[in-house]
């Protein structure tokens, strides 16, 4: 976060903001580098916005005109729906922060209304394409055991259900085994997930052919040079399997987490199991798999029952 634009003790006020979302509201690599890129944004526009460098007393006397006039300048920039919300709950975690530590008390952003984000399903695959994705994952690679990595790594992700950085954040003394396995999710959270056979299987045949050793804190799943396996790697093979496979754009490693709920709900897995399998916090969250089921339903309905047809003849 570029801290230039403000002066020294707003300067440290916001390392202190983003120390404290590390260490206290144990925010990911992700959402610290958003709030503090949405934080930055923020910071520039008052400098132009004041006329001068910004400090601490400036954003005391900030008033509701000034805060929307930030956020119609970043809609005018091309941000959308998604992108403002974020930025909103940027802003309140660091008013809250500098309100709780006695440094800016100002409720003027609290008159300020987020927008709504779009409502955005998961986009899952049909279970025949999620199955074909698996059985073609190691048609991609030279190398045998990065064939068995790909393929160890992909049916991890839809057999459990985690999160790529989950996967792939895994050491070797975390390797699944037995009925079921530890998962350190968002925010630390931790989640116990229970293991299918054929997991613990592909995991145990790539390690048997992997090339490069190592301890119990060494990466589970390695790339070419026997470093911790980039997403941007994974990624690039889905995209290579999309095309094998005739695939969609929405077909991406996230995909397959996406499937492993869709599929388990569909199963007839109840939402709150659901939920704590994937690790959500909110059932909120977890419900919106309920809106690909019934849009599913839909489609079978309008696509094979008599009176559907007829009322489309």
């Amino acid at each position: 976060m570029s801290l230039l634009l403000a002066d020294s003790r707003l300067q440290a006020a916001l390392r202190g903001w983003t120390a404290w979302l590390a260490a206290e509201r144990r925010a990911s690599a992700h959402t610290l580098d958003g709030y503090s890129r949405d934080v930055a944004a923020f910071i520039a526009f008052l400098a132009g916005h004041l006329g001068e460098e910004p400090g601490l007393a400036h954003l005391a006397a900030l008033s509701p005109a000034d805060f929307r006039a930030f956020m119609a300048r970043r809609a005018h920039d091309g941000l959308g729906r998604g992108s403002m919300a974020r930025l909103m709950s940027s802003l309140r975690s660091l008013f809250r922060y500098l309100d709780r530590s006695g440094l800016v008390h100002n409720p003027a952003l609290t008159a300020v209304r987020a927008p709504r984000p779009p409502r955005v399903l998961p986009k899952a695959l049909s279970p025949d394409d999620a199955l074909d994705t698996l059985a073609s994952a190691a048609e991609l690679q030279d190398q045998p055991w990065m064939a068995a990595r790909d393929l160890a790594l992909f049916t991890l992700l839809y057999g459990c259900g985690l999160r790529l950085g989950e996967a792939l954040a895994l050491d070797r003394g975390q390797t699944p085994h037995g009925e079921a396995m530890v998962i350190t999710g968002k925010g630390n959270k931790q989640r116990l997930v229970p293991l299918l056979p054929v997991v613990t299987l592909a995991i145990d045949d790539y390690l048997r052919q992997c090339p490069w050793p190592g301890g119990p804190e060494a990466p589970l799943f390695v790339g070419a040079r026997g470093k911790r396996l980039n997403p941007g790697v994974v990624q690039r093979q889905m995209r290579r399997l999309r095309g094998l496979l005739g695939l969609p754009d929405s077909a991406t490693p996230h995909a397959l987490r996406h499937s492993f709920a869709t599929h388990l709900l569909a199963g007839g897995g109840d939402l709150r199991t659901i939920q704590e399998l994937l690790g959500h916090a909110s059932l909120s969250t977890t419900q919106r798999y309920t809106a690909i089921d019934a849009a599913r339903l839909n489609s079978v309905y309008n696509d094979t029952h008599p009176r559907a047809r007829r009322r489309s003849e």
